[in-house]
C-alpha cells in the first residue's frame, strides 16, 4: 500500500467555519437576477461546484427561454456573488478556521504529508480567506488551487491534478482528497485518490454524503485525522 504523501481539503464548511454564508450569497444573487424561486435549499446542493457551474445549472431549472442563459449574464450573476463573498469575507468578524483545522493541518504535516486546499471560489475570493486565517504564508497549507485556475472545477480533478504538479507528486494513490459535499467526493474519485473522505456537519448529512460512495465518513477533522493515523500505522504491520 502506499505511503499518503499530499491532503487535500475542501475549504468553506470542511476546513473553514461557515454558517450557510456561502449558500445565502449564493441565493440572494440569483434572487436579485430575477429568480425569488431558488430557495437556500437548492442553493446549499450547489455547493463544492465551481459557482458559474452552479449558476449554469440553476439557471436551466427556473429559467423558462434558454436563449437567455448566456455566459455574459451568467458572468454578471456571478459577478454579484464575488462581491457579496469579498465584501463577507473581508469584513466578517466570526471567520475562522473550524475546529482542530490547523491542529490537524500541523499533524499531518509531522507525519510528512503534505495539506493543500482546493476550493469552489475564485482565487480572489480564496486568498481573501487565507489571508484572514493566516494561511498564505505556506506553513500550514502548502498549496491552494481555485476553480477558476484550471479548465473545469469540480467534479473534475483538474484541481486536484494542478496541487500535485505543483508538489512534484505523480501517482494519485498518494493523495487522499477530503470535503462536505457530493463533488468532494467525485473529483477525489476522479482523480483516483487513495481516499475520498466525506465528513459531516457541513452542507450535506451522513446519509447524503454514503449515498455518493466516499471511502470513509467523518463527524469532523479529528475523525479525518485518526483515518489517516490508522491507514499509516497499517503500513508498518
Amino acid at each position: 500500500m502506499p505511503k499518503i504523501q499530499l491532503a487535500v481539503f475542501d475549504m468553506a464548511g470542511t476546513t473553514i467555519h461557515d454558517e450557510n454564508n456561502v449558500a445565502r450569497a449564493f441565493q440572494h444573487a440569483l434572487n436579485q437576477a430575477g429568480y425569488p424561486e431558488v430557495t437556500l435549499q437548492e442553493a446549499n446542493e450547489k455547493m463544492g461546484y465551481s459557482k458559474p457551474q452552479a449558476i449554469r445549472e440553476l439557471l436551466q431549472i427556473h429559467e423558462r427561454d434558454p436563449k437567455k442563459i448566456t455566459d455574459s449574464f451568467i458572468d454578471s450573476i456571478h459577478s454579484d456573488f464575488v462581491q457579496r463573498m469579498v465584501d463577507h469575507y473581508s469584513n466578517d468578524t466570526a471567520i475562522r478556521p473550524k475546529e482542530d483545522a490547523e491542529e490537524v493541518f500541523t499533524a499531518l504535516a509531522e507525519m510528512g504529508i503534505k495539506v493543500a486546499l482546493d476550493t469552489g471560489f475564485s482565487r480572489d475570493i480564496t486568498d481573501i480567506i487565507l489571508r484572514r486565517v493566516g494561511w498564505s504564508d505556506g506553513q500550514l497549507v502548502h498549496a491552494t488551487a481555485a476553480s477558476d485556475e484550471v479548465p473545469k472545477g469540480r467534479p473534475f480533478s483538474f484541481m486536484i491534478q494542478k496541487i500535485m504538479r505543483q508538489l512534484g507528486i505523480s501517482d494519485p494513490k498518494s493523495v487522499i482528497k477530503i470535503g462536505d459535499t457530493e463533488v468532494d467526493i467525485h473529483e477525489g474519485h476522479q482523480a483516483g485518490c487513495l481516499m475520498s473522505i466525506g465528513v459531516t456537519g457541513g452542507a450535506y448529512s451522513k446519509e447524503e454524503l454514503i449515498s455518493h460512495r466516499p471511502t470513509h465518513i467523518a463527524e469532523n477533522l479529528r475523525g479525518v485525522l485518526e483515518i489517516i493515523q490508522e491507514y499509516e500505522l497499517s503500513l508498518k504491520e
